[in-house]
C-alpha cells in the first residue's frame, strides 16, 4: 500500500508530529535538573527524589510496546489523544500542592508519553510521501533524544527563579498545547488495520523491564545486597524468556519477535543497545563533571542552570546532524552511516578523556557527542523500517525505543559504578582518574557498536533494501510486507 497523498488538512502534519515528540521527550527529562529541588521542597532524601526521574523512565519503557501495538491498529489517533490526556493529567499532579507520593504518580503518567515517539513515526509513514516520511521519521527520532537538552536548562531556570512548581508548570503548559496540536493535526489510521494486545505478554514484558531498569538504577543494591540483586536479575531473565516464548506462540504478539530476528533489525537494535550505553554514559559524565566544585581538584562548580546550558551544543549539533543524515543516506548505506556515527561518539569520549581542563573543551566534547548521537538516531529508523511492513512501523520502533531505554539506563549505571569505585573512603567526589577510566569504558562500547554496524553492512544482501535506506527502503518493504 502506497503512502496516502497529503491533503490540505495535513499541511501542518510534520511540525505537529515533531512538536509532540519534542514535548514528550522534554517533559520526560524534567526530573533530571529538579532532583535537588524536589528533595528540599518535599523534605525527602536525594535517593528518593531520584525516583522522579526513574519512575518516568520505567513507565515509559513499559508503556511503549503496548502503545506501539495499539498504534498499529485502527485506533491509533484515539491512542495518541488518550495518552496525551494522561500526560496532561500527570503534569497537573506535579503542579498541585500534593504530597510526594502524588508527585511520583504524576511523573509516572508523564513518562507514559515517552511511548508516543514510535506512533508519531507510524503516522508519518502512513500519511506522507516516501522521501518526506523518511526525513520526518529521522527528525522525530533525533528530537526524541535532543529534547532533553531543550527541557533541562528551561526547567533549571524556572526552578531557580520561580521554584519547583513553576518548572513543572512548564510541563503542564507544553503538554496541553501538544494535546490540542495532536487533536487538530493527527489523521485517522488507514482502513484495514487490526491490533490486539497480548495481555499476558504485556505483563511479562512489564515485569522483566521493571526489574532490569530497577537493577540498573539501584546501584547500591549490588554493593549492599548482592544476593538479592542476583536473584532479581535471574527473575528478570526468566520473565523476559517467558515473554519471548509467549510472543512466539500467540497470534497477536506485542512485538513481532520473528521480525526482530531479521539480521538488519537485530543488528540495529544491538547497536542501539550497546551504543546507547556509551552515549548516555558520556552525557552523564560531562554533566556531572561540570557541576563538580573545583575544591575537588577538578570540575567547574557550575549551577544547575549553567550546567544545563552545557547541553546546548549537544542539542544544536544533534539537530543539525539529524537534518543532514537523510541527505547523506542517499550516498551512504544505513549500517555504514551507523558505524560512522558511533565512531564520532567514540571521538567525543577520547576528547573528554584527554582534554577536560577547560570549559570550552567540555563544550566541544558535548557538541561532538550531540552530532554523533543525532546522526546515529536519524539513521536507525531507516535500517529497521527498510525491512518492516508499513503497518508494523509503530511496533518495530517501539521495541527499538525499549532497547534504547535499557541501554541508556545501563550506561548511567555503569558510569555510576565506575565513579563510585574511584571515590576514596570518606570523600564525596571521585578522583579525576575515575572519569578517565569511565571514558575508556565508553570508547570500548562505541568500538563494539562500530564493529557491529560494520558486520551488519557486510551482511546486507544486494537489492532494494540496500539503497537509500531511509528514503526508498520503507516504501518498498511496505509494498512487499504490507
Amino acid at each position: 500500500m502506497s503512502a496516502a497523498p497529503i491533503r490540505s488538512g495535513t499541511r501542518l502534519l510534520v511540525p505537529a508530529l515533531v512538536f509532540v515528540a519534542l514535548v514528550v521527550a522534554a517533559v520526560g527529562s524534567l526530573g533530571t535538573p529538579l532532583i535537588t529541588s524536589v528533595a528540599t521542597t518535599f523534605h525527602v532524601s536525594l535517593d528518593s527524589a531520584q525516583w522522579t526521574l526513574t519512575i518516568a523512565l520505567l513507565s515509559g519503557a513499559v508503556a511503549t510496546p503496548v502503545l506501539g501495538r495499539l498504534g498499529a491498529g485502527p485506533r491509533r489517533r484515539a491512542t495518541i489523544l488518550t495518552t496525551l490526556a494522561i500526560v496532561v493529567a500527570g503534569s497537573a499532579l506535579t503542579v498541585l500542592p500534593l504530597p510526594f507520593a502524588w508527585l511520583l504518580v504524576g511523573r509516572a503518567a508523564q513518562g507514559v508519553g515517552l511511548g508516543l515517539t514510535a506512533l508519531m513515526m507510524g503516522v508519518a509513514r502512513d500519511h506522507l510521501p516516501e522521501e518526506r516520511s523518511a526525513a520526518t521519521i529521522a527528525l522525530i527520532s533525533v528530537v526524541s533524544i535532543v529534547g532533553a537538552g531543550v527541557g533541562y536548562p528551561l526547567a533549571a531556570l524556572l526552578a531557580e527563579f520561580g521554584g519547583l512548581r513553576a518548572a513543572y508548570g512548564l510541563g503542564l503548559f507544553v503538554t496541553a498545547v501538544a494535546l490540542v496540536t495532536a487533536w487538530r493535526s493527527v489523521p485517522a489510521t488507514p482502513e484495514g488495520r487490526s491490533a490486539h494486545v497480548n495481555v499476558a505478554g504485556a505483563l511479562l514484558l512489564a515485569g522483566g523491564l521493571l526489574l532490569v531498569l530497577f537493577l540498573a538504577g539501584e546501584r547500591s543494591l549490588w554493593s549492599r545486597h548482592l544476593a538479592v540483586a542476583v536473584a532479581l536479575a535471574v527473575a528478570a531473565v526468566l520473565l523476559l524468556r517467558a515473554w519471548t516464548v509467549s510472543e512466539l506462540r500467540t497470534g497477536t504478539p506485542l512485538v513481532d519477535v520473528r521480525a526482530v530476528r531479521h539480521p538488519a533489525v537485530a543488528g540495529a537494535n544491538l547497536a542501539m543497545f550497546v551504543g546507547g550505553c556509551g552515549m548516555y554514559l558520556l552525557l552523564t559524565l560531562i554533566t556531572r563533571y561540570a557541576q563538580t566544585p573545583s575544591s575537588a581538584g577538578y570540575g567547574f562548580g557550575l549551577t544547575t542552570f549553567v550546567a544545563g546550558l552545557v547541553l546546548v551544543p549537544f542539542s544544536v549539533l544533534g539537530f543539525v546532524a539529524g537534518r543532514l543524515t537523510p541527505r547523506v543516506r542517499e550516498r551512504v548505506d544505513g549500517p555504514l552511516l551507523l558505524a560512522g556515527s558511533a565512531a564520532v561518539v567514540g571521538c567525543g569520549f577520547v576528547l573528554f578523556a584527554t582534554a577536560r581542563s577547560d570549559l570550552a573543551e567540555l563544550l566541544t566534547a558535548m557538541g561532538v557527542l550531540g552530532f554523533g548521537v543525532g546522526s546515529f538516531s536519524a539513521a536507525v529508523p531507516g535500517v529497521i523500517l527498510a525491512v518492516t511492513p508499513r503497518s508494523e512501523t509503530s511496533s518495530a520502533m517501539s521495541f527499538n525505543y525499549v532497547v534504547r531505554s535499557v541501554g541508556y539506563s545501563l550506561g548511567s549505571a555503569v558510569g555510576g559504578l565506575v565513579l563510585a569505585a574511584g571515590t576514596a573512603t570518606g570523600r564525596l567526589f571521585p578522583d579525576d582518574d575515575a572519569y578517565t577510566t569511565a571514558a575508556l569504558v565508553g570508547v570500548a562500547a562505541m568500538a563494539i557498536t562500530t564493529a557491529v554496524c560494520l558486520v551488519l553492512a557486510r551482511r546486507r544482501p544486494p537489492g532494494p533494501g540496500t539503497g537509500p535506506v531511509g528514503a526508498r527502503g520503507p516504501g518498498r518493504s511496505s509494498r512487499t510486507g504490507g
